[in-house]
């Protein structure tokens, strides 16, 4: 199989069947594009977000991390919180508690507020750790992307193996 740029994945990318895709055929700069799924994040039994005008960014050796408009979003929910991280790509990302009656979650989101020109698109969106809160997309309960620091949405389409699988660490 050819990738994006004309190169053979590499000997250990897991092969796909038909309705999958391999996060070693995604471009490096990553590229954002909408996704045509409804996409759900709840904490406990309360909805924090729903949305049909999601976008995800795909990037080589990653699953694709999804990201919700504010108008999608219950902000009532959501709280800034301490901390901040750098992607070479998209810009400084900041973080956002979520807490829902009987539960508080630190960290459980990030936005960038104001990404580089070519991540225009998600000024103002945020995304969800799926190891964090629930994550959905359409009735699929998304896993997380193995790590702790990435926030990537797996999914049963999505093959590696990607960033933050024992093993990667020289990716």
């Amino acid at each position: 199989m050819w990738n994006h740029r004309g190169q053979s994945r590499p000997d250990f990318a897991s092969p796909t069947a038909a309705g999958q895709e391999s996060v070693w055929d995604y471009p490096r700069p990553p590229i954002c594009e909408p996704i045509p799924r409804q996409v759900t994040v709840k904490l406990l039994d309360t909805v924090i977000a729903s949305s049909k005008a999601a976008i995800r960014v795909l990037e080589t050796a990653s699953p694709p991390t999804v990201y919700i408009p504010p108008e999608d979003i219950r902000m009532d929910y959501l709280q800034p919180a301490a901390g901040h991280s750098f992607c070479e790509w998209k810009g400084q990302a900041n973080y956002w508690t979520v807490e829902v009656p009987g539960r508080t979650v630190r960290q459980a989101g990030w936005s960038y507020p104001q990404p580089s020109d070519r991540f225009q698109s998600l000024a103002g969106y945020l995304s969800f750790y799926p190891a964090k809160v629930i994550c959905l997309l359409d009735d699929e309960w998304v896993r997380p992307q193995e790590g702790g620091f990435y926030g990537g949405w797996v999914t049963d389409e999505i093959v590696g193996p990607w960033k933050g699988e024992p093993g990667t660490c020289g990716w």
